[in-house]
């Protein structure tokens, strides 16, 4: 197997197990021994997104799994899943989902995500790069 798919199949693995921690494409390329915009590109061409955005929809996703939960407030979420700034986690969220984490909140609790998980996790699937369209 090619040298550097295993090197970005280990940064793709790190950021899925360590997206609650601050990470950055920087330390992400110096623990592949790579540069950073190398990393950028090789990663965007092998995964079709660049390693910030395959890190926001780690979140995210996360973020809505805890929302579908319920047992905690938006803010506690937003810094559970790696955000430092509410305002931040809330924009990505929105972006992301199409909704803000309260709106979600909202349709969780109306019963609006009550079929099974497997279809809400495939249909719900944050969309990449600000590609929901505007209401």
């Amino acid at each position: 197997m090619n040298e550097q798919l295993v090197a970005l199949r280990r940064v793709r693995d790190r950021i899925d197990r360590e997206f609650d921690q601050p990470l950055s494409v920087e330390a992400l390329a110096a623990g592949v021994h790579m540069s950073a915009g190398h990393l950028g590109r090789q990663f965007k061409s092998a995964f079709g997104e660049s390693p910030y955005s395959y890190l926001m929809t780690r979140r995210i996703e996360r973020a809505m799994a805890l929302i579908r939960r319920g047992d905690l407030t938006i803010t506690e979420i937003c810094f559970t899943v790696g955000f430092s700034s509410l305002g931040t986690f809330s924009t990505r969220f929105s972006e992301l989902v199409g909704l803000s984490p309260t709106r979600y909140r909202d349709g969780v609790a109306a019963g609006e995500h009550r079929l099974p998980t497997i279809v809400v996790k495939n249909a719900l699937r944050p969309v990449r790069n600000r590609e929901v369209p505007p209401n």
